[in-house]
Formats: structure tokens, sequence, C-alpha cells
């Protein structure tokens, strides 16, 4: 458990520290000119179009943790990453900067009226994003294979220094649209963390992956393919959720408010979330060692209680008022829906611990097409639910859109429970073997 543990918190801390980021970002945008405006041209389309642009290369993380043994196999893979990180974005600025951009905002999200060109200025500052984040997750993965997660971490916190910069330039000058400061704070951001990753990766390559011994079975383009693809497809699926509950969201009740909340919410719980989102690695990393799987199991369990009990003290005390009203600066009539949100997305901090435990067993054992099969079948619940929501018209967006993701959460996790038993009665018999030998 202690070496468990040790490699699980630096993680934690770099993914609850990122978590900041956006709680950060609506604090200062609530405290520039039009917020609302802002604050839903961020929430409802800059930052899910730039998440599904980026989408394939999300999973890099996962795949350089679980890959990059050998030098030849961190070749490839690097192959993979400046390619896909290229032509990504290329894609990026073709949305920004071209027609795409109105035929994706107007006709399919259907965003108000008065977020369209803040957005577009938002989008087009983003661009360096999806190559800084390709570039950091790949090395950030070989950092852990060979055991130097507390990395992730000081990267983390770099990133969040050049945030606060423009942040603090930006409340400092009081007058800036808050989407500018928005896209150019987290710009900045990811371009420092990336700049740190490429430069503390180096002594990892020269002293420990070069010298490595190259693994059993080379990895190839195939078997690359194979592994890879499905969690593309995984993060791809994953990202439509945002984009799709945006639109929902733009065609019920309360339109602009529910889209203004949706991030500064998401925000919020994504910091809960992080404790097990951070837990998918570790669970790659360790579970090939022997014995190692009841404790992975245990630990996981003791992560979804702390996870669920703590959201349950911020939404069912007055630490939400505080954190919406004075942290965040939201409207009076924005917090208290923000605060009743929070009991729609009760259980997703929970389920993300879960989703980490069985995607690192189906990953450990390179049975990658169950997780994109979950992610389908979330998709395709969180969609059901939001259909129904725009149907119905009654209730606010906002809480029909917590409600579609936290029932999508649920089946993703029974699937993946599912898919993943064979691969834990394998891990159990090889134990076995271990002991007997």
């Amino acid at each position: 458990m202690n070496r468990i543990f040790r490699t699980w918190w630096p993680l934690a801390a770099s993914w609850f520290l990122m978590g900041l980021e956006l709680p950060a970002l609506s604090a200062v945008v609530a405290r520039l000119p039009d917020p609302n405006v802002n604050l839903a041209a961020w929430g409802g389309v800059v930052f899910p179009l730039s998440l599904i642009i980026e989408s394939p290369i999300i999973m890099l993380l996962a795949a350089s943790t679980a890959l990059s043994k050998d030098w030849d196999s961190y070749l490839k893979l690097r192959r993979y990453m400046i390619w896909a990180g290229g032509i990504l974005t290329a894609l990026h600025i073709l949305v920004a900067f071209t027609s795409l951009y109105d035929l994706v905002v107007i006709k399919l999200i259907d965003a108000p009226v008065e977020i369209i060109e803040p957005a577009r200025i938002g989008l087009r500052l983003m661009i360096p994003w999806t190559w800084s984040i390709a570039y950091r997750r790949f090395n950030q993965g070989v950092m852990i294979r060979f055991g130097h997660s507390e990395a992730v971490g000081v990267g983390t916190f770099i990133r969040l220094c050049a945030d606060g910069l423009v942040l603090g330039f930006g409340l400092a000058k009081g007058d800036l649209p808050g989407i500018a400061i928005a896209g150019s704070a987290v710009s900045l951001g990811v371009i420092s963390e990336a700049i740190y990753a490429g430069w503390r990766v180096r002594p990892v390559i020269r002293d420990e992956l070069r010298v490595a011994p190259q693994v059993d079975e080379p990895l190839t383009w195939r078997s690359f393919a194979s592994f890879y693809v499905p969690l593309a497809m995984t993060s791809l699926l994953t990202l439509l959720t945002l984009p799709i509950g945006s639109a929902a969201l733009s065609r019920m009740p309360m339109a602009l408010e529910s889209l203004a909340v949706w991030s500064v919410v998401g925000g919020l719980v994504f910091m809960l979330r992080s404790l097990g989102v951070a837990y998918n690695e570790v669970v790659v990393a360790l579970l090939d060692e022997p014995f190692a799987m009841n404790s992975l199991r245990r630990y996981a369990t003791y992560l979804v209680g702390c996870t669920t009990i703590l959201l349950i003290l911020v939404a069912g005390t007055q630490l939400s008022t505080v954190w919406f009203g004075r942290l965040t600066a939201l409207a009076p009539s924005l917090v208290e829906i923000a605060r009743e949100a929070l009991w729609f997305a009760l259980p997703i901090p929970a389920f993300n611990v879960l989703q980490s435990w069985f995607q690192g067993l189906l990953l450990s054992s390179r049975r990658t097409r169950g997780i994109s099969e979950a992610v389908a079948i979330s998709l395709l619940t969180t969609g059901i639910i939001l259909t129904l929501g725009v149907l119905w018209g009654r209730t606010t967006g906002l809480f029909v859109g917590w409600t579609a993701f936290s029932v999508g959460g649920l089946t993703q996790n029974l699937w993946l429970w599912r898919r993943s038993r064979p691969a834990l009665v394998e891990i159990t018999r090889r134990d076995e073997a271990h002991a007997i030998a």
C-alpha cells in the first residue's frame, strides 16, 4: 500500500492542481466584463471543442506508460505523437479560422448568439493546446514508467504558475475580455508544461530507457494500432459528451445560465475526480508486479469512499456557497443552481476511481477494445437522457446534463466490470503460479 501511495500521490497532486485551473479561470473571468457571456463561451464552446480536437492524443499518457519499455517502442510512439499532434493542430486551425466554425458552433451546437464571436476568439488563442498536450503526455508516460511520477506534479505546478501570470495580468487590467484572458492563460500554461516535460525526461531517456532490455514481443505498428485505436476512440467518444451536452443545454430552459455554470461546476467536480483519474496510470504501472492486484483493488475502494464523502461535505454545507459565491464570484442567481447541480453529479468522482481500476486491468492485458465499448455505451446513455431533456423542455438544462453524465458513468462502469473479468482471472492465476514457485 505504501508503494501504491508513493506512486499515486504525485500523479493525484498533478491532476488536482490541473483541476484548479478551471476554477481559477472561472474566478477571473467572472470578475471581468460580461462574465455570463464569457463563461458560457469558454465552458460551452471553446473548452469542449479544444478537447474534442485533441482527443486522439489524450490517451498517450496511458499508452506511453504501458508501452515505453524499450528504445524501439519509444521511437515508434514518438513518431505517432509528432504526426498526430501536427495533424490535429492543423484541424484546430481550420475550425478556428474557416467556415467550419460556423457549421459547428451555429448549426450543430446552436450556441446562443451572444457567445458566438467571443468563442471564436478563444478558440483561436487555443491553437498551441493540442501539440503541447501530445508532447507533454507522451514524455510524462515515460517518466511514470521509470518511476519518476513526481516530475508530473512539478510540471503541473509550472503550468499553473504560467496560468497565474496571465490571469493576474487580466485581473489587474480589469477591462480585457474574459475569453481572451482564459485562452491566453491556458495556452501559455500548456506550452510551459510541455517545455519542462521535454527537459525533465532527457536524463530518464539517456540513463534508463536507452539501456532498458528489449521486450520479448517488439512493438509493431499493427500491435500498436490494435492497442491504441480503441483508446483513441475512447477519448473521442468520451469528449463528444461535452459538445453534445452544450448543444442540449442550449436547447433547454435557462440556456445561457446553464452554459455559464457548466464549466464552473465541472471544475469543482473535476478536482475530486482527479484523485481517481490519477489512479489509472498507477494501476497500469504496478499491476505487472506479482501480488499487486489485491492491494490495488483495496486502495481503489478507499478512494471511492473518500471522494464521495468529500463531495457530500461540499454539496451539503456552506462550503459550496463560499466556493461558488466568494471564490468563483458567480452571481447570486447562478450560485444557487450551481449548488443544486452538485447533487446530480454526486457519484461521478467515485465512478472515475472504478473506471481507472477496470481500465487498468484491460490496459495491462491489452484488451483495450472493451474500454471503447464501455464509452460508446456511456455516450449512448448520456445522449438518450439529454434528448429526453430537450424533448421534455421543462427542466433546467444544467440538472439534466449532470444527471445524464452520472447515469452514463454508471453504465460505463458496468460494462468495464464485465469486460475486465477475464483479465482479473488471468492476473489471479499468475499470482497463484508465483506463490507456488
